[in-house]
């Protein structure tokens, strides 16, 4: 590793640790400006996550190790899967061959800890919250592959910076890339609990669907556990930021990891756009709004596979 790929690396462990705090906070920034208020600051969610570490957890006597294990493999896998992650333009720290399958491996480890510790509780609450998390992750996980493998096929690479760094700009390649860019925006609103999937601001019990899990964790583990909602957000963020980043991390490596940046805190107030002006759709709808991914991914795949056959 050179000097420059090793400062890259460790910018990007920096921008993990800090930017989901700075992510959240904009989200909610960019939805009290559109609804007329003042809002939070920025790094409101640091102030709260500090609050909370202060603070003394409550465990139910019901509860096993499991229930405590739970926040800890998800900060876990939500570090690693930022490891795995192009998220700055460049090679990802722990970069491979065919890392994208373990990334797609790591964040369903993490769901299947977060279901265990909810079910750990004995509730039947948190166990309806566990079987949706199951369904919609099921749903969407298929369509983060279909993407990826369409990726794969279009550029030739093995590695989630060569497929996140595709350069071509022509009509095939653009109309690959958005709905590569359709799928991963849904896996965002998925895998980070955000409207019109979930709300990690609602208090309708029979709407909630991560929020559900979480009710019982308290103090430092509910600290951990929106660390973690927000570092899953910030990865999803980073791999639209890699699909639309114009610049070559391989021949501009600083302007394209600010670019990258600059399109992260783009898709934050995306995000607090999409929020602001639609409304969570309703439960029976969520698998049909999860099959617009499904769709896409597999048009993406189709296109590449029509592309490749009518080559010369």
């Amino acid at each position: 590793m050179n000097p420059t790929q090793f400062a890259l690396a460790a910018a990007q462990l920096l921008a993990l640790l800090v930017l989901p705090n700075v992510m959240l906070g904009l989200i909610n920034r960019v939805k009290s400006i559109w609804a007329g208020r003042r809002g939070p600051r920025v790094l409101q969610p640091l102030a709260d996550m500090r609050r909370l570490l202060r603070k003394q957890p409550v465990y139910s006597k019901v509860t096993t190790e499991l229930f405590r294990l739970g926040p800890v493999v998800a900060l876990a896998t939500g570090l690693v899967a930022g490891m795995l992650t192009p998220m700055l333009g460049a090679a990802s720290p722990l970069a491979f061959d065919y890392d994208f399958i373990a990334f797609a491996y790591v964040l369903g480890l993490g769901r299947v800890f977060l279901m265990l510790a909810a079910l750990d509780t004995g509730s039947a609450f948190e166990g309806m919250g566990a079987a949706r998390e199951a369904t919609y992750g099921a749903l969407i996980e298929p369509a983060l592959l279909l993407a990826l493998g369409a990726l794969v096929l279009a550029t030739g690479d093995a590695t989630f910076a060569g497929l996140l760094s595709w350069s071509d700009l022509g009509p095939f390649a653009l109309g690959v890339k958005a709905l590569c860019f359709v799928v991963l925006l849904i896996l965002l609103q998925v895998e980070a609990a955000r409207i019109p999937v979930d709300d990690p601001n609602t208090h309708l019990e029979l709407t909630m669907i991560h929020e559900v899990m979480i009710l019982d964790h308290s103090g430092p583990d509910l600290a951990i556990l929106q660390y973690a909602a927000g570092l899953k957000l910030t990865v999803c963020a980073a791999l639209i930021a890699g699909l639309l980043n114009p610049i070559s991390w391989l021949t501009q490596p600083w302007l394209a990891a600010g670019v990258a940046l600059g399109l992260m805190l783009a898709v934050a107030v995306l995000v607090g756009c999409i929020e602001s002006l639609i409304a969570r759709v309703r439960m029976k709808a969520i698998p049909r709004y999860t099959a617009i991914a499904m769709i896409a991914g597999a048009l993406a795949l189709l296109l590449v596979v029509l592309r490749s056959k009518g080559s010369p």
